[in-house]
Order: structure tokens, then C-alpha cells, then sequence
């Protein structure tokens, strides 16, 4: 039987810690108040939680702006609560990965503030400075890449927001001193680390400039108003190449390869995952990243049968030709920086059908599983009314660039900008049906708006209670998942890889051969799987289904499987 790793069959769960719970009552989710829900978490079946940052931050971005790399943000609680979480998430037998920022830190950090202090300071040279601005590179959230500080007389770069400058990684001081972070957490037990934006490290040493006819702003509104084919295609065109020098540059490798060296000193398999999907960031399958997401998976405005099994097919021969050690893929349809799955991929008509399916697809294909917190019970994005309720910076630039500069009504502003702006997915956890949605007590004004559909059964308390809920069907289906070798192990093999309705495929280990067929369709379908090899003789055995009457053993040569089902049958042969 093949062996592995801990985090190659765990089931990962991404933690949002400002929306999770509000432990001490002031409206943001804290420490004390995660701790408090890791039963939950391990009763819903999760085995790894990626937190999102915890650090001290100015919180120009949500805490991805980091003004201290080893400690607690205060609104969070302190290092001893988060030791007591770290010790109880282990004791659950949960593992805990980190959030890693490695391309910028804060402009409040004491590295930058003496940076920027003087030329002649020790860190002078710890972050990216020009002498005047050699290009007209756009920052990724909010106009121009290149701030000017007085005190240097000087500009230093930066990829995402001016209150976020990008380190010099080709100053050896500074990789040290981040290798540093590294191994203090390591030295805690933390489990590994989601590295944030690793392609943005490096960028064109020559600074050549893009050649894009317009800014980020009048970007972002082309964009939102293209609506031919030709406009859609000019569209992505404009935003690879506006950004296309400013990552994906040489030198990432080598850095990954360092990174991964010290967590191979390390016992307990600790591992690293990237926020990226290119798979030569795994290097030769042993010596870079552990895994990358899978996010052309989520790159579709409908998951169809079609493009599952093309991306499935794509992804896994990429992996396949790693030459060292075969990579392992890494599934996910839903993060803190996209729109909520169940919004993302409705369809206003199935809604909640699709949910369920599009569960089932994510913890069946081969490879470690991420769900977000929060889509177990069905939470869907919130759009915001009112300007003075955005806290996510990106979108309140744009909301005044598109109406000072392009003269956009407020009204459509701030539509458009409730659209873009990611507190749309970031709203408080729904626990229950009571004031805040039991996040925070009543009277207290959460950190961002409770979307007011707790009220509607999007709550944890009432799913729980309710036997057919989403949560109770993420539960089962993750039971299910763990106590079967084949979906767990399993090679993956597609099955009538023509069909336009329904995605079915095989999951075969040494020790278990498993059938999961979806239904993406509204239509009842009879389906015959004699003719696949290993079948034809045998009986499926139901593990999981998510029609409301299902068969328990059923034939490979006449299969009903229900409009929108998700069916797992044990293949069961009689030799």
C-alpha cells in the first residue's frame, strides 16, 4: 500500500481569523474565540487549518500588511493564545499551516522605518529604491508602483499597496533575516506555511515598461463594461501584460529550494503551499513547494463536466512529469480573495444543488482538498450599500478614483465597487440565529456587516439541528472521504469522457476501487459502466449519495442517478 504524507490526505480548512469568532466581544474575530470552535472543526471532519495572517498590521490589507513577523496582532489576543490554540488544534489531531508573506512586509515595520530613514542605514538597502520612477509599472491594488519618500529623496517599489513595499530579496540580509521568521514558528510546531504571492518576489531587473494604453482604474473599469467577445479577450490581454514584468521572474527557484532545505530539518513532514499554480514551483517534485493550488479549476464562470475533466487532464500529466518525485495536486474552489463558492458558481435556479455537487467534486478528485470557512453551511457573498462599510482598501480607491477621475455616478460607483471589493467574501462566520449571527454578542458592531441570510437557516446552530442541511451533508462527505482508501489514495481515471451532463470517474488504490459520478444536469440519468474494464462483473456498493432515495447496491449496467446527484459507489467484484 502506497504511504503518505499527513497533509497529501488531510482535508484543509482555511480560517479568515478577523471573521471567524469574536472570543472577547469587540466585533473582531480573535484567538480565544477560534479555539473555542476547534470542536466544531473537528466534528465537521477537518484535519489541517491554513490560518490567514495573524501578525501585527496596520490593516491596509487585512493584516497581509505585516508590521512584526513574530508576535500576535493585540486585536487577536497574545502569543500564549496562540500557543493554547496551536496546543489544542494538535491535541484534536488538526494540524496548522501559517500564512507566509514573503514580497513585502508593512511600511510600519521597523525594517522599513529605518530603510527609509536614510540612505546610509544598515537596511538601506533591505527594499527596492530608485532615484525617480523608471517606468509606468501600475501597483496591483491602487495605481502607481513607485512612492516617493522625502527623507531618502528617493522612490521604493511596491507590487500591491503603497502602505505594503516589496523587500529586496537579492540582499542576503534580508533573506536571513526571513528565514529567521521561519524558523521561529517552526520552533513553536507550527505544521507548514500558505506562502502568499510567491511570483511577485522578484520583478524585471531592467524595468522595462508595460505597454498598456491605460491605469489601473481606467483597467479595472474596461473591464467591468466589456461585453464583446473582442473586449473580453482585449480585456485579459491588457491585464497579463500590464503586470506580465512585475512577476513570474527567475530566481523564485532558488529561493523555494532554501526555504524547503529548512523545513526538511524539521520532523513532523512540516509543508509549504503556494499561492500559485504553476507547477514548476515544486520544483523537481522533492526539493520546492509541496504543493500549488489548482486555480484554473475556479478560472470558469460554470463548472461543466467539460472543462472539470480537461483541467484534470492537464493538471495531473504536469504533475506526472515532474522528474524527481510525482507531484500531488491540490483542489480548492473558494479562498478569502474570490467570490463565495456558492455565489461563484450558482446559477440563480439550482443554487443550492450545485453547492452540494460542487462539494462533492472538490473532496473526490485526487489530491488534497481546501474548503474557506464558512461555505459548509452555504454563506454567500454580501454586497455591501454604503462607501463607509468598505474596509478592504483596494475597493475604496477604486470607489473615488472611478468617481473623481471617470465621473461615475456614487450610486454605480458603489455597486461596482461592492462587485469587486473582497469584504463581499469576508463577512462574519453565521453561527446561529441570534443578534450578529452569534459572532459577536448583540449591541456589539462587528468589524464588517453580518449578512442578514443567518436568519434564513445560513447559520451553524440550524444546520446542525436539521439532518438534510449542507452542513450535515459536508459532514457526512467528509466521513466518508476518510474512511475510503480510494478517494483518499486513489489514482484517478475519467469515465465516458464525452458526456456533456455528468462527470464520472474511477478513484482505484491498492486497497479500494471507487465509481463517483456527478450529475450537473436537472435530468434523471440512466447510465451503463459495464463496458469499463474491472467493472463489468461487479456490484456498487453505495457509500454516499446525495439523492434523497438511493439504492444501496446497485448494477454498472443500469445506474439512475438523480438531476444534480453526487454519487460514490465501493466497487465490489466477485473475484
Amino acid at each position: 500500500m502506497t504511504s503518505l504524507k499527513w497533509w497529501q490526505t488531510a482535508v484543509f480548512y482555511q480560517i479568515y481569523p478577523r471573521s471567524f469568532a469574536d472570543g472577547n466581544g469587540d466585533g473582531i474575530g480573535d484567538f480565544p474565540g477560534m479555539t473555542e470552535k476547534l470542536d466544531y472543526l473537528s466534528d465537521l471532519g477537518v484535519d489541517a487549518i491554513w490560518l490567514s495572517p495573524h501578525f501585527p498590521s496596520p490593516n491596509w490589507d487585512c493584516g497581509y500588511d505585516i508590521s512584526d513577523y513574530t508576535n500576535v496582532a493585540p486585536e487577536y489576543g497574545t502569543m500564549e493564545d496562540f500557543k493554547r490554540f496551536l496546543h489544542e488544534a494538535h491535541k484534536r489531531n488538526m494540524r496548522v499551516i501559517l500564512d507566509l508573506v514573503l514580497n513585502h512586509t508593512s511600511d510600519e515595520h521597523p525594517w522599513f522605518l529605518e530603510s527609509k530613514s536614510s540612505r546610509d542605514n544598515p537596511k538601506a538597502d533591505w527594499y527596492v529604491w530608485v532615484d525617480a520612477p523608471p517606468n509606468n509599472w501600475q501597483s496591483c491594488f491602487d495605481g502607481d508602483a513607485w512612492t516617493y519618500v522625502p527623507e531618502r529623496n528617493q522612490y521604493y517599489y511596491h507590487y500591491f499597496m503603497k502602505q505594503q513595499p516589496d523587500l529586496n530579496w537579492h540582499n542576503p540580509e534580508v533573506k536571513q533575516a526571513m528565514w529567521d521568521v521561519v524558523r521561529f514558528w517552526l520552533d513553536l510546531g507550527v505544521d507548514g506555511f500558505r506562502l502568499d504571492a510567491i511570483g511577485t518576489i522578484f520583478e524585471d531587473p531592467n524595468f522595462t515598461p508595460h505597454d498598456v494604453p491605460l491605469n489601473l482604474a481606467e483597467l479595472r473599469r474596461f473591464s467591468e463594461l466589456a461585453q464583446t467577445e473582442a473586449d473580453k479577450k482585449l480585456k485579459d490581454k491588457y491585464w497579463h501584460d500590464m503586470f506580465k514584468r512585475q512577476w513570474g521572474q527567475p530566481g523564485v527557484h532558488g529561493l523555494m529550494k532554501e526555504l524547503r532545505a529548512i523545513l526538511d530539518e524539521y520532523d513532523g513532514d512540516r509543508m509549504l503551499v503556494g499561492e500559485d499554480d504553476n507547477i514548476e514551483y515544486m520544483g523537481n517534485g522533492k526539493d520546492e513547494l509541496h504543493l500549488v493550488f489548482n486555480f484554473p479549476l475556479m478560472r470558469t464562470e460554470r463548472l461543466t463536466p467539460v472543462h472539470i475533466r480537461e483541467n484534470q487532464k492537464d493538471r495531473l500529466r504536469q504533475l506526472d512529469a515532474l522528474p524527481a518525485e510525482r507531484g500531488w495536486p491540490c483542489n480548492t474552489l473558494g479562498n478569502h480573495d474570490c467570490s463565495r463558492l456558492y455565489t461563484r458558481f450558482g446559477n440563480k435556479l439550482h443554487d443550492a444543488e450545485l453547492a452540494r455537487l460542487h462539494a462533492a467534486l472538490v473532496l473526490t478528485l485526487r489530491g488534497t482538498p481546501f474548503l474557506y470557512n464558512g461555505e459548509e453551511i452555504g454563506m454567500t457573498d454580501y454586497m455591501l450599500t454604503d462607501i463607509s462599510q468598505v474596509k478592504d482598501t483596494m475597493g475604496s480607491w477604486y470607489y473615488h478614483a472611478i468617481v473623481t477621475e471617470m465621473g461615475v455616478h456614487p450610486e454605480e460607483a458603489m455597486v461596482r465597487t461592492a462587485e469587486m471589493t473582497r469584504d463581499k467574501n469576508r463577512t462574519p462566520m453565521q453561527w446561529s440565529n441570534s443578534p450578529n449571527a452569534g459572532f459577536s454578542p448583540a449591541g456589539v458592531n462587528p468589524w464588517l456587516p453580518v449578512n442578514p441570510n443567518f436568519e434564513d437557516g445560513i447559520n451553524v446552530r440550524d444546520q446542525e439541528r436539521n439532518p438534510d442541511s449542507l452542513f450535515n451533508y459536508y459532514k457526512h462527505l467528509l466521513r466518508v472521504r476518510r474512511a475510503s482508501p480510494a478517494l483518499q489514495l486513489g489514482e484517478y481515471a475519467p469515465l465516458h469522457v464525452t458526456a456533456e451532463d455528468y462527470f464520472a470517474f474511477l478513484r482505484t488504490s491498492d486497497l479500494q476501487q471507487a465509481l463517483v459520478v456527478l450529475n450537473f444536469s436537472d435530468k434523471r440519468l440512466e447510465l451503463d459502466f459495464s463496458k469499463t474494464k474491472g467493472i463489468k462483473a461487479a456490484k456498487l456498493r453505495t457509500l454516499f449519495s446525495s439523492a434523497v432515495c438511493s439504492q444501496l447496491e446497485a448494477s454498472p449496467q443500469h445506474l439512475v442517478v438523480a438531476p444534480f446527484e453526487a454519487y460514490i459507489a465501493e466497487i465490489l467484484r466477485n473475484d
